[in-house]
């Protein structure tokens, strides 16, 4: 039996408290021996509620701790980089929350470094590991649908408000696109196969006196002819959050929540959804659990190791959403 792989968690905040400290104290073959933040008394109530021996304020004594295999990064956005690099200069292995950084340059260097220490680097795009991302994923491929033609994909939330790091563009990235947006963007362009990107046009709108847009939307067409189009916002004023994804291929076409596939048989629109995709967990949880086994799995070297490099064209992308945005103009990649 192999030995547990000792993870240690960067950062308190949310999602450290409804995703990885509760599933991983509960996976097999995952050890938590650390909790990091620079709150002590809330890293060290987290670290008694899930059992976790020890806690740190900083990121540097963590990674000085000799029983750690690999961390989980969820801090603020700006502080994944320099987090990510500092753990792969300590030769431990990294999950990380999206965004891996803030640039496509940024990216590289991770990349550059993972490569230079022998240390994988994993992304949290959870949406990848949901049941009916993974089900549609196997009607694409296996070319059922025909070819794929577009994704057109939103996000809606009632309006927030949004204070500290998630304000100020410097620190968030963004605002409702880099935060609701890129995942969306991560997921049609995997399940696209990551084309190459030819052109970008958006409109974002950001209320007068802040750094940070409250909705988008863009535009993306590729080389393989595939056009893809978000609508996000964080303002939606409306009854109910809503949250969408559609498929369009030749032959038919899928959405999610719950996935329903559609094909053309005998000239006719047929529903050919499969059971299996749903589970009791919500997709959320069921998500996280799936890539932060597969994530362990990698580490074991059971499961073959893919380097994050789509997230260089993924961010390329964003980038220039932004420019397109800020320019008033489509921008050619």
């Amino acid at each position: 039996m192999k030995p547990n792989i000792r993870v240690g968690v960067v950062g308190a905040g949310a999602i450290a408290q409804l995703a990885h400290l509760p599933l991983l104290s509960k996976l097999r073959g995952a050890q938590l021996v650390a909790l990091c933040d620079n709150d002590r008394p809330k890293a060290r109530a987290l670290a008694d509620r899930f059992d976790v021996p020890d806690v740190f304020t900083d990121i540097e004594d963590l990674l000085e701790f000799d029983e750690l295999d690999a961390v989980i990064v969820a801090t603020p956005n700006h502080l994944h980089e320099p987090h990510v690099l500092s753990a792969l200069e300590a030769k431990v292995h990294v999950f990380c929350e999206r965004p891996l950084s803030l640039t496509a340059r940024g990216i590289e260097r991770i990349l550059t470094a993972s490569n230079r220490v022998d240390r994988k680097v994993f992304v949290a795009n959870n949406h990848r590991f949901r049941a009916d991302v993974q089900a549609l994923d196997r009607f694409l491929r296996g070319g059922e649908l025909g070819k794929l033609t577009g994704v057109r994909a939103g996000v809606y939330q009632p309006r927030l408000r949004h204070e500290g790091w998630r304000a100020r563009r410097a620190e968030a990235g963004g605002g409702a696109f880099f935060d609701q947006g890129l995942p969306m963007v991560d997921l049609a362009m995997w399940l696209a196969d990551f084309p190459t990107p030819l052109r970008v046009w958006a409109h974002m709108d950001r209320p007068r006196g802040t750094a940070v847009e409250e909705s988008a939307l863009v535009t993306l067409e590729s080389e393989s002819g595939i056009a893809f189009t978000f609508d996000i916002s964080w303002a939606y004023v409306g009854y109910e959050e809503r949250w969408w994804f559609e498929t369009l291929s030749s032959r038919g076409s899928a959405r999610l929540a719950p996935l329903r596939v559609v094909k053309e048989l005998n000239g006719k629109p047929t529903d050919v959804s499969r059971g299996g995709a749903a589970t009791r967990e919500n997709s959320f949880n069921q998500s996280y659990r799936a890539e932060l086994a597969h994530f362990l799995s990698v580490v074991r070297d059971e499961t073959p190791y893919e380097a994050p490099s789509d997230q260089v064209i993924l961010h390329k992308v964003i980038e220039a959403a932004y420019k397109a945005a800020d320019e008033g103009k489509e921008v050619k990649l």
